[in-house]
C-alpha cells in the first residue's frame, strides 16, 4: 500500500503540468507592424491578441469585402472590440493589398518562344548488327 500516497504525487504533478502547459504565454510583438492587407495567418499571429481564431476571421474578411482601409475597420470583425483593437493598434498597419499580377507598364514584353520540335526520326533503315564476333 505504500505506492498509493506516491501515485497520488505523480497524478498531482501530471494535473499541475498539464494546465500549466495551457495557460497562454505572453508573445513577443513582430518587430515592425503587420500590414492587414497581405498578413498570412502566422503573421496575424504575432500580434498580441490576435489568436488562430481571430487570425482566421480577419482573412475570411479580407477575403470577402476586400482590401481593408484602416486599422478600425477591424471592428466589423466580431470578438474585436474597442479596448481589444486599441492594444493591437500599434502593432498593425494597412498598405496596398498584394496584387494578383503585375501592371502593364512594369513589365517587360514577353516574346515567345520558338516550340521546340523533337528531332525527325531517320527515314534510313539501320545497318543489322554485325554478328561475326
Amino acid at each position: 500500500m505504500a505506492w498509493r500516497p506516491v501515485f497520488r504525487v505523480g497524478l498531482l504533478v501530471m494535473a499541475i503540468l498539464s494546465i500549466a502547459t495551457t495557460l497562454p504565454a505572453n508573445k513577443k510583438p513582430p518587430p515592425a507592424p503587420v500590414n492587414l492587407n497581405t498578413a498570412t495567418s502566422e503573421e496575424l499571429q504575432q500580434v498580441p491578441g490576435i489568436g488562430p481564431v481571430t487570425a482566421d476571421k480577419i482573412l475570411q474578411m479580407r477575403k470577402s469585402y476586400g482590401a481593408f482601409k484602416s486599422v478600425d475597420d477591424l471592428r466589423a470583425v466580431r470578438g474585436i472590440g474597442p479596448k481589444r483593437l486599441e492594444k493591437m493598434r500599434k502593432y498593425l498597419t494597412v498598405g496596398k493589398a498584394a496584387s494578383q499580377s503585375k501592371p502593364a507598364s512594369a513589365s517587360k514584353p514577353v516574346t515567345p518562344s520558338k516550340p521546340t520540335v523533337p528531332p525527325k526520326p531517320s527515314t534510313v533503315p539501320a545497318e543489322p548488327p554485325d554478328r561475326s564476333l
